[in-house]
């Protein structure tokens, strides 16, 4: 039995603001990515995340691969984000 690639990724608007996922879960390529830019091995990301499986790690990891530039650009994104929000909440008053 052949299996496509294709097949082991998704996406859907209503998911993880349209970002490819692995296929039956909700762990994004973006995720994937980061755990392997951490240094995680992609066996070491499916011993953490259980329900995935290798060849899903790998998809995602040749997803991201061949869109870098973009998911990075997003991944960045991402963290200017969070890094605005870390701030806006440290200059809101503290409530005892």
């Amino acid at each position: 039995m052949d299996l496509e690639i294709s097949s082991l990724l998704t996406r859907s608007p209503e998911l993880r603001h349209d970002r490819m996922r692995i296929a039956g879960t909700g762990i994004t390529v973006h995720r994937i990515a980061i755990l392997s830019n951490l240094g995680h091995s992609p066996e070491e990301i499916v011993r953490k995340y259980k329900h995935l499986t290798l060849a899903g790690v790998h998809a995602a990891l040749a997803h991201y691969h061949a869109n870098r530039a973009e998911i990075e650009a997003e991944i960045s994104a991402d963290e200017a984000e969070a890094a605005n929000l870390e701030a806006e909440f440290a200059r809101q008053p503290q409530i005892a």
